[in-house]
């Protein structure tokens, strides 16, 4: 887990980054709660290139704000590849932003199955324009907040992983 100093650090990359490309970021977290744009606010010039956030905790939320089909609630779950594609396309459609990130996961410590045990997290990132949408699945360890913790971390180097690709 990075310190304070190291996240702003990681952060400030992410901005010029996205300032660099002229194009603005858009959040879809579920079980972040919001860290990750508090973490892209968080860095002083932000407004020029962070557009907002979406917090869908709930499936409803997921559904109602960014689009996100019940089939694929109901036959893959709301921690799954499929779910974090569609929020990550739902957040570009309903934003001004060009660059999406979105992530769920189960951070605990309850809620748990053998097949998604606490930890699984997946992230989908896109650019507005490409057909590409980029997920991936990890397995992270710890506590709540550090699991949330690694998902922020993981999905801000996925952020500027894809910009260096284009």
């Amino acid at each position: 887990m990075r310190s304070p100093s190291e996240l702003n650090a990681l952060v400030a990359k992410v901005g010029a980054a996205l300032v660099a490309d002229e194009k603005m970021i858009v959040t879809a977290e579920s079980c972040t709660g919001g860290l990750i744009a508090e973490c892209l606010t968080r860095v002083s010039g932000s407004r020029s290139w962070f557009d907002r956030a979406y917090i869908t905790y709930s499936y409803e939320s997921k559904r109602e704000m960014l689009g996100v089909r019940e089939t694929t609630i109901q036959k893959k779950g709301a921690v799954s590849k499929e779910c974090v594609e569609e929020m990550v396309i739902g957040a570009l459609q309903q934003s001004h932003a060009k660059v999406s990130v979105a992530c769920s996961g189960i951070a605990g410590p309850t809620g748990g199955t053998p097949d998604k045990p606490v930890g699984t997290v997946w992230i989908a990132w896109a650019v507005q324009g490409h057909d590409e949408v980029l997920a991936r699945r990890y397995q992270f360890d710890g506590d709540r907040d550090a699991v949330r913790q690694a998902c922020v971390e993981a999905s801000l180097e996925g952020v500027l992983d894809l910009l260096a690709a284009r």
